[in-house]
């Protein structure tokens, strides 16, 4: 794993969480609200995949997402695994079944708690870097 390849896939997902924490500043309506849980799932997918080319530049091979944030609590980067399973869970539930009820608190979620952690990790990953 070249160091190029960490620093633009680092990059995008510091685009990405910006554009999500961009998208929860901006909530007036049940669209907003949609949109931000896409840009939560979007943003979700480049972190576990952030994290597994991290790992993998350690030495580290994990394929799904649950092995990625398993590997990353082992290595210390993951504070809280229960959360980061959390995030796993609801990023799978707004991916394959909508529900009006689940979306609004997902959401509060993703404000109060995923957002917050994924700035953490976001921080923790650049600090790697140095």
């Amino acid at each position: 794993m070249k160091k190029s390849e960490l620093i633009l896939s680092l990059k995008k997902l510091e685009r990405a969480y910006l554009r999500l924490e961009e998208g929860l500043i901006s909530v007036k309506d049940e669209l907003d609200r949609d949109g931000v849980i896409q840009r939560y799932e979007f943003t979700f997918e480049l972190l576990w995949k952030t994290i597994k080319m991290f790992l993998k530049h350690e030495g580290i091979n994990s394929d799904s997402p649950r092995e990625v944030f398993v590997a990353a609590f082992r290595k210390q980067w993951v504070i809280n695994e229960e959360l980061v399973l959390e995030m796993l869970e609801d990023r799978n539930i707004t991916t394959h079944v909508y529900n009006e009820e689940e979306a609004i608190l997902i959401f509060q979620r993703i404000s109060k708690h995923y957002l917050p952690e994924m700035e953490r990790l976001l921080k923790l990953l650049k600090s790697l870097m140095e």
